[in-house]
C-alpha cells in the first residue's frame, strides 16, 4: 500500500519473504528508494506517475528487471487508488505477482509444441516414402509373377497402399486445424485416386458433391478410407470392359449432428437389390470395421442400373440425451 507521495505505508509478508527485506526497512520509505533502488524502474514509474492518476485501475502491466540476489525477473502489477469517504485520503494499492516461472513455461511449451510440429512432418515425410517404396515393390512384384490369382491380390495390395498414401497426404496437408472440411477434403482425396487408379486408361469420371461440413482429423481419415475401399471396389467390379464409361459419385450430406456418406455408380449392379452388405472379403470387412467405428450404419442399393452404398451416422437416443 502506497500513499500518495509513493511511500510504503504497509506490504503483505509474501512482498517481505520474496524480496528478502524486513518491515523496518521497508515501510515509510519510498518505493524507488527500496533495496538499493531496485523498485526504481522506468516502467513502473510510467504506471505509478502517469497511467494510474488518469485511468485510477491498471491490470496485467509486466515489467521485466535485474532484482540483486534474484536475478533478472518478470513482474506482473496491478494498481488501484483507493479514495476515503471525504477524498482527501488517497493511497494506491499496488499488488506485484512474479510471473517468471509461468512464462518460462509457457515458452518451453510452445517450444515443445514445435519441436512436435517437425517430429511429426519429419514422421509423416518418412512414412511418404515407405508407402511409396512397398507400392512400388508390390507393383514390381504383380509384373513378375505368373499366377494370376497371386498377381490379382498384389494389384489389390498395391492399390490399398497407394490409397493409404493419398488419405495421409490430404490429411497432411489439413493438419494446422484441429478439424478437416469433409467435401474439400474428398474432393482433393478422389483427385488423387482417379490420378492413380483411373488415369488416362479408362473413361470414368469419380467426382464429389455433397454439404459443408467438418471432422475431426481421425473420423476424416476413417471417410477417406471407406471411400477409397468403396471407389476401389466400384472401379474393380462395376465397369467390366463391355462397359468402359461410367461415373463414380461421392456424396456427403449433413444435417444437424448427423452426416450421411455415399458412393453411387452407374455400373452393371446385380439383378437383385440388396438391402445390407453381405460381402465377407477384405475391402468389405475394412469398410465394416471403420463404420462402426464412426457409429453409423451401412446400407447398399444394387440393380442393373449400378450400386449405391451408404455410411448413415445419427446419435442413438442416449448419445443425444448425454449431448444435451
Amino acid at each position: 500500500m502506497l500513499d500518495e507521495k509513493l511511500r510504503v505505508i504497509v506490504a503483505s509478508r509474501s512482498f517481505y519473504a520474496a524480496f528478502r527485506v524486513d518491515p523496518e526497512e521497508t515501510e515509510g520509505q519510498l518505493l524507488y528508494d527500496l533495496g538499493d533502488g531496485q523498485w526504481d524502474i522506468p516502467k513502473l514509474r510510467v504506471l505509478l506517475e502517469s497511467i494510474i492518476p488518469e485511468k485510477e485501475v491498471m491490470e496485467g502491466y509486466e515489467v521485466e528487471h535485474l532484482f540483486p540476489e534474484l536475478g533478472t525477473r518478470t513482474m506482473r502489477l496491478n494498481a488501484r487508488r483507493i479514495f476515503s469517504k471525504d477524498g482527501t485520503n488517497k493511497t494506491i494499492l499496488l499488488g506485484i505477482e512474479d510471473v517468471t516461472a509461468r512464462l518460462k513455461l509457457e515458452s518451453d511449451k510452445e517450444d515443445l509444441l514445435r519441436q512436435k510440429e517437425m517430429l511429426l512432418a519429419e514422421l509423416q515425410h518418412r512414412v511418404a516414402n515407405s508407402l511409396q517404396i512397398i507400392a512400388s515393390v508390390l507393383a514390381m512384384k504383380a509384373r513378375s509373377v505368373s499366377s494370376l490369382e497371386t498377381r490379382g491380390h498384389l494389384e489389390d495390395a498395391h492399390k490399398r497402399v497407394l490409397s493409404v498414401a493419398a488419405v495421409q497426404k490430404q490429411l497432411h496437408a489439413a493438419e494446422a486445424t484441429s478439424t478437416v472440411e469433409v467435401t474439400p477434403y474428398l474432393e482433393k482425396l478422389c483427385g488423387s485416386l482417379s490420378a492413380s487408379m483411373i488415369g488416362d486408361s479408362r473413361t470414368i469420371v469419380l467426382k464429389v458433391v455433397g454439404d459443408k461440413g467438418n471432422a475431426s482429423s481421425r473420423d476424416a481419415e476413417s471417410l477417406g478410407l471407406i471411400v477409397t475401399e468403396l471407389v476401389m471396389n466400384a472401379l474393380k467390379h462395376a465397369f467390366p470392359e463391355d462397359k468402359p464409361d461410367g461415373i463414380i459419385t461421392v456424396e456427403y450430406d449433413v444435417s444437424g449432428p448427423n452426416w450421411e456418406l455415399a458412393v453411387s455408380d452407374n455400373g452393371v449392379g446385380k439383378s437383385d437389390a440388396v438391402a445390407t452388405p453381405g460381402g465377407t472379403g477384405l475391402g468389405t470387412g475394412i469398410v465394416k470395421a471403420l463404420s462402426q467405428q464412426l457409429e453409423a450404419r451401412i446400407e447398399t442399393v444394387t440393380d442393373t442400373q449400378g450400386t449405391r452404398v451408404s455410411i448413415a451416422h445419427a446419435p442413438s437416443p442416449k448419445t443425444a440425451l448425454r449431448a444435451v
